[in-house]
């Protein structure tokens, strides 16, 4: 369990976004609260003709009606860091023995960096944040259960027009929010396991 240490300073980002801890993909809050994430994926709507359209709002709509507990859908929008990606075909260039080959290479490099200097990058990520509360004190593991057929519910409605779905991991949930609160810092030094660990000793 990923638990992070208490902070009394209201002005901090770790007191906005108030998470106690992390415990195999469930998130805790203050005030009992529990809540986990997946990933979604999206569909080609408008290369849809009209009847598939219309089939595919009718469906989602009744998935959204017939839910008795509340959803969060969240968009995210990053630049693409495409630096790794580039690199590696410079590597690719050392190695190769046949010039036509590297010019085709140094060509698309050259391509790709023009493309970035010129336009951002972007990539989105679609996330459903699924709740669960309870008034009194409860132990994890009722939480997880509750948690666990109110994803059932939400992945099968989800299926139902095409969008496939993935629960995010403790480790990706923590970095959800560093990489949202903290982007250059994450850009630079990506959360990892030991990042983690440092979080836990209080050097957060």
């Amino acid at each position: 369990m990923f638990t992070l240490p208490k902070l009394n300073k209201k002005g901090s980002a770790r007191h906005q976004i108030a998470i106690k801890g992390v415990e195999d993909s469930v998130l805790l809050l203050p005030n009992n609260e529990y809540r986990v994430i997946i990933e979604t994926s999206s569909i080609n709507f408008h290369l849809m003709s009209e009847n598939e359209q219309d089939a595919v709002v009718d469906i989602y709509k009744a998935f959204l009606n017939s839910l008795s507990f509340p959803i969060q859908i969240l968009q995210k929008v990053r630049a693409l860091d495409l630096d790794d990606y580039l690199q590696s075909f410079e590597d690719k260039k050392k190695s190769e023995t046949v010039e036509v080959y590297k010019n085709q290479i140094d060509g698309y490099t050259k391509y790709v960096k023009s493309l970035v200097k010129t336009n951002k990058i972007l990539s989105r990520q679609f996330y459903i944040v699924i709740p669960y509360h309870t008034k009194g004190k409860e132990d994890l593991e009722i939480a997880r259960e509750q948690l666990a057929n109110r994803l059932a519910i939400v992945e099968k409605g989800l299926g139902n027009v095409g969008i496939k779905t993935r629960l995010l991991s403790s480790l990706e949930l923590l970095d959800l929010f560093y990489s949202s609160y903290n982007s250059t810092d994450a850009k630079q030094q990506p959360l990892t396991q030991q990042t983690i660990d440092l979080l836990q000793k209080n050097y957060f």
